[in-house]
């Protein structure tokens, strides 16, 4: 495959650097492990994660694709439909002029927040668990900024399911109890089995995708141009929509809910080939429109999703509210007036399904990727990834089953303070501490024995912020200041990291400064060296940035290396290298 990039997963098995099976490989024969190894753990671990490298750091032998294409293939995960919900939900809420202020400042701080995440993903290589670790978290204390996101995507699966069984009931007929059953289950099999196939479902439907959504707005606009007044002049369900500080901020608190989908688009970011002197320019405007430039799509998106529901409110039935927030319903608002009824009935449901599927195939993998990670991470044994692909959509279909569109603002506005404590946690520490003050180390670390257990910089900055800004959430602090929990949030993860830099002095990022291999990290263009050395407990190559020197010496007393994969399950710690004193 040369002209696409498939998304961070493919057919299991399949070993996507050599295109062969693991366990058929001339460097891996079942069974091949050091004696004494845990060798289901490393096995099954090594088996799954060579799919994908979603646990790992992405080898140089498997990048193959131009930026353009990365970028092209990341912002082909944003196909939710939620964001036509959200822009909804506050505008009718709070009216059209907080509710497209209250889109911007969100907009503004997810791509200022996104950035540095973004390059560091592109330009090591690695997801933003792994940069999460390095960048004042340690190795278990991003274990919670992995729930944190494992959250994110049961809550978004949950969205887009409902937004799919409510297509279901719309023109099928299908209770929506059932559907939300059917959009859950569905899933499972594309995930399992249909990654491939999935990846040429992208490519080939997001044409269609995009054709029912944009040309519906274009006639809209130009058939009834009178409907940008009205939009512009919709002051909400009560009336009261003037222009407020709280209405904007509260608006924003529920779109900064989003900001974790930098994760996903880091996914593919991480797939980015080397940056030389040659592709700078294509490799930085890759970074910046598949990185956070996806929050302009989808500013796009919410603001689009309530000019819709302000036009069916005016001008086809004012008690439409009850629906008015939901996608279905919208677009078949406006293509009734374009087509058939049963045309419109059926492009309608191809648009959701299409968009539930292109969508929730990731969350429902990225989400048991984290669960599985964290859970691998705490107990060294690696149950694999079906039994927590089991549990996300559980959640995600209990949340369903509750009825979650009754309180969405409520559910996102929560969820974002803990996403901005996370994210912003992290960007600051990148963007302050790492090349201001130069107190955590430029280039990130994510390997067990290399990093301490939890470094108090980012997990104490991060669960200050998040537990304060959520008792402001909640009112804790009083009405006055309740709709400004998210700059609490964000103005907390910005000046926590340096002062715990500062107060630590940086000593709590490295373990060890050395990993006891005797070849540079990165070439002469600072790019992760491609250089590979074998595993000595799994018996395969791994390039350099993934590797360090084992505890255990080879036996004739010779130097033996080991896969940061391995070392994560390893149960006995003999392994791990000791702590360096200096």
């Amino acid at each position: 495959m040369t002209d696409q990039l498939p998304p961070p997963f493919t057919d299991p098995g399949a070993h996507p650097a050599a295109g062969i099976s693991v366990l058929d490989s001339p460097a891996a024969p079942a069974g091949a492990h050091a004696p004494g190894a845990p060798e289901r753990d490393v096995s099954q671990a090594t088996k799954e994660s060579l799919e994908d490298y979603t646990l790992r750091f992405a080898p140089r032998s498997y990048r193959k694709w131009g930026p353009g294409v990365v970028a092209t293939s990341a912002l082909g995960g944003i196909a939710y439909l939620a964001d036509f919900s959200i822009g909804a939900s506050i505008g009718m809420t709070h009216g059209t002029a907080n509710a497209l202020l209250g889109i911007a400042v969100a907009a503004v701080i997810i791509f200022a927040t996104g950035l540095p995440l973004a390059y560091y993903a592109a330009r090591y290589n690695i997801d933003l668990d792994l940069i999460t670790r390095g960048s004042g978290f340690g190795y278990y204390g991003s274990v919670v900024t992995n729930i944190i996101f494992a959250t994110f995507t049961f809550i978004f699966f949950a969205l887009e399911g409902s937004i799919m069984a409510q297509g279901l009931e719309l023109v099928l007929g299908i209770p929506q109890a059932i559907g939300y059953a059917i959009s859950t289950l569905v899933v499972i099999p594309l995930v399992i089995y249909g990654m491939n196939t999935l990846a040429k479902l992208q490519v080939w439907t997001t044409p269609l995708w995009l054709l029912l959504m944009v040309f519906p707005l274009a006639f809209l606009v130009v058939t009834n141009p009178e409907s940008v007044e009205t939009f512009f002049a919709y002051q909400g369900q009560s009336g009261d929509g003037g222009l407020s500080m709280s209405a904007v901020m509260l608006a924003a608190g529920v779109c900064l809910s989003l900001m974790a989908q930098i994760a996903e688009q880091i996914d593919y970011l991480r797939f980015m080939p080397p940056k030389t002197a040659a592709n700078r320019r294509a490799w930085w405007t890759a970074v910046v429109m598949g990185g956070p430039g996806w929050v302009v799509f989808g500013a796009l998106k919410q603001a689009t999703g309530l000019f819709i529901t302000v036009w069916l409110l005016a001008k086809l039935d004012p008690a439409a509210s009850a629906t008015a927030t939901e996608p279905v319903h919208q677009f078949l608002g406006v293509y009734e007036e374009m087509m058939p009824t049963w045309l419109a009935l059926t492009l309608a449901l191809i648009l959701v399904v299409v968009s539930q599927l292109k969508i929730n195939v990731t969350n429902a993998y990225s989400g048991s990727l984290a669960w599985t990670n964290s859970f691998t991470r705490i107990t060294k044994h690696y149950p694999g990834r079906f039994v927590f692909i089991l549990f996300n959509l559980a959640i995600a279909l209990v949340l369903m089953e509750a009825n979650m569109f009754d309180f969405l603002n409520t559910i996102l506005g929560f969820y974002a303070n803990c996403a901005m404590a996370w994210v912003v946690t992290v960007a600051t520490d990148i963007a302050v501490n790492k090349y201001l003050l130069k107190l955590s180390p430029k280039a990130p670390e994510f390997r067990r024995g290399m990093l301490y257990a939890v470094n108090p910089v980012g997990f104490v900055s991060m669960l200050l912020s998040a537990g304060v800004s959520i008792a402001v959430f909640f009112g804790a602090f009083g009405a006055a200041v309740q709709p400004y929990s998210p700059m609490f949030a964000i103005g907390l993860a910005l000046v926590c990291p340096p002062l715990l830099a500062v107060a630590t002095r940086g000593k709590y990022y490295l373990r060890r400064i050395d990993d006891g291999i005797d070849l540079p990290m990165f070439d002469a263009d600072g790019n992760p060296s491609d250089v590979k050395l074998m595993c000595h407990v799994s018996g395969l190559e791994f390039e350099r940035p993934d590797m360090m020197l084992s505890a255990e010496p080879g036996p004739h007393g010779e130097k033996q290396y080991i896969s940061s994969l391995a070392l994560a399950t390893d149960k006995t710690g003999r392994y791990v290298l000791p702590a360096q004193t200096s």
